[in-house]
């Protein structure tokens, strides 16, 4: 199972002379089984190089890949129109959505449509399906996926993705309780390999006026982390002001809590070998 980060950056793109290391994209990850099917984990705007890169690949020949999103905040869809396999009709592209296939197909129409975007989303060239995330586990080739909900405005799911024995999740937009930890989401990344988590803030920020925005912080991350012992934490959706020294500064103090802690960026490629 290969895991490759395409965009990191939380709630807005930013481009910077101080963002080069982590990037501005906003989230965006791939996922490549053994078997070579390809799932990719929200359509920030971390989706737009993707998708050119898969059009080189691809060239001509008919390909299929699987979309499966978090939540359908803008941060989360907005790469969406600029996806160059949406618009091949060599391409077909599977949509797994917490919400019914008529909601979904909705606000996607809604984000290419009208007076915001001049391709309505039904219209583009691909052949496109939707599938409503089903409360238990569902596959998608050879990986198992599982999630549970997050605290986050108008809800989040975090997915575990599970291929012969390795596991990583994706938890990157929630916000912790006010005392002790999400302990649901503890049990979820019980032992994974990769555990990705929300970083928008510092535990400074967070108090001095962040409450109830529905992100979370470094250190609330590490105590995940440690307590479902978890062998890798990896920061992310980063705050468009955190400079690439602030970031740095935010993984070195949480690599004092928790050793095994690393920033997720654009480019990164990191494979869980079975």
């Amino acid at each position: 199972m290969k895991i490759s980060f395409w965009g990191v950056r939380g709630s807005a793109p930013v481009c910077r002379e101080d963002i080069v290391k982590y990037g501005g994209h906003t989230p965006c990850a791939s996922i490549l089984s053994s078997k070579k099917d390809l799932i990719i984990v929200d359509a920030g705007t971390g989706i737009i190089r993707l998708g050119e890169t898969l059009m080189r690949k691809k060239g001509q020949e008919n390909f299929h890949v699987h979309l499966v999103l978090t939540h359908f905040h803008l941060d989360h869809i907005m790469g969406l129109a600029f996806f160059a396999p949406l618009y091949s009709s060599q391409a077909k592209v599977t949509f797994y959505s917490p919400l019914n296939r008529e909601t979904t197909l909705r606000l996607l129409n809604l984000l290419m449509g009208g007076r915001f975007f001049p391709i309505n989303f039904s219209e583009t060239e691909s052949e496109k399906h939707f599938k409503k995330v089903p409360e238990r586990d569902f596959t998608i080739g050879n990986i198992n996926i599982s999630h549970i909900p997050l605290h986050h405005p108008q809800g989040s799911f975090a997915y575990k993705f599970y291929e012969k024995g390795r596991s990583v999740v994706f938890a990157t937009d929630t916000e912790h309780p006010e005392k002790g930890v999400d302990n649901q989401l503890v049990e979820f990344a019980r032992k994974t390999d990769f555990f990705i988590y929300d970083s928008t803030f510092t535990p400074e920020e967070y108090t001095q006026g962040k409450k109830g925005w529905g992100h979370s912080t470094w250190l609330e991350g590490v105590r995940i982390a440690k307590q479902a012992e978890v062998k890798k934490l990896y920061l992310s959706h980063f705050n468009p002001s955190h400079s690439d020294k602030k970031i740095g500064m935010i993984i070195n103090h949480a690599r004092k809590k928790f050793p095994q802690t690393y920033g997720a960026k654009e480019g990164l490629i990191k494979e869980l070998k079975n």
